[in-house]
């Protein structure tokens, strides 16, 4: 609009300025105006490049903003966080997570029933070893509890720090990358809750099995009881 005022300006500016001097110059005033008008055109044309110029600019500025990562990478604390209860798990005493040596484990103390030729001594042996095997399995549930609360502070440094870089993102690669982060900080807190129950888990089984294998010891020792078989008390150190 202040283009064509300007140039309505000039245009009356100049055919006033030709009125007076018509006597020295000849003027032809289509022709002035005609050529006005197409530098005035010429000037609109400018300015839309200029325009597009701007345009592509933002455009190719916001492209490097999406190619942005952001500045936090929270994987190598998840990672400690997973390995810190993993080794709990590694150095837990008594009954194997290993399935091979768990199942051999469990055939040997907790079976169905005594054969007749087992001793009072070792159905004894075995009784101490599966309340020793339970005491193992409470001591690393309690101990993976505790590792979990613990890992609640961590998470909710984490948790505050992914939030900011996602509030701060700038552009898309930036925001994938803190959903992606927060995804992780999830799947970590699933692992932890398997980690739980697997330990949990473990020491509820382990406590009934080993009331299954003391009615077994029990009939064992009132079949040889029954049969005349003398039973000779043994010793029995809980502390061992």
């Amino acid at each position: 609009m202040k283009l064509w005022r300007s140039i309505g300006l000039t245009l009356l500016l100049t055919l006033v300025a030709s009125s007076s001097e018509a006597q020295f110059v000849v003027l032809d005033p289509a022709n002035l105006v005609q050529n006005i008008l197409t530098a005035a055109r010429s000037l609109i044309q400018i300015e839309n490049q200029i325009q597009m110029l701007q345009n592509e600019a933002q455009m190719l500025i916001n492209e490097a903003k999406n190619l942005e990562h952001i500045n936090v990478n929270s994987l190598n604390r998840l990672l400690a966080l997973i390995a810190t209860t993993q080794q709990l798990l590694n150095n837990a005493q008594g009954m194997s997570f290993q399935l091979a040596q768990a199942q051999a484990t469990f055939l040997r103390l907790y079976p169905n029933a005594y054969g007749p030729g087992v001793t009072p001594a070792q159905m004894d042996a075995d009784a101490l070893e599966r309340w020793a095997n339970a005491r193992f399995a409470l001591d690393t549930a309690v101990q993976i509890q505790a590792q979990a609360s613990q890992n609640v502070a961590h998470d909710q440094g984490i948790l505050s720090d992914l939030i900011a870089s996602s509030q701060a993102a700038e552009g898309i690669l930036q925001a994938t990358q803190s959903t992606n982060q927060l995804l992780a900080l999830q799947t970590r807190q699933s692992i932890q809750a398997q980690q739980l129950q697997m330990a949990d888990g473990r020491a509820a089984a382990l406590e009934r099995a080993r009331a299954v294998a003391a009615e077994a010891r029990s009939r064992a020792l009132r079949t040889q009881f029954m049969q005349g078989t003398a039973y000779t008390p043994n010793p029995v150190d809980l502390y061992h």
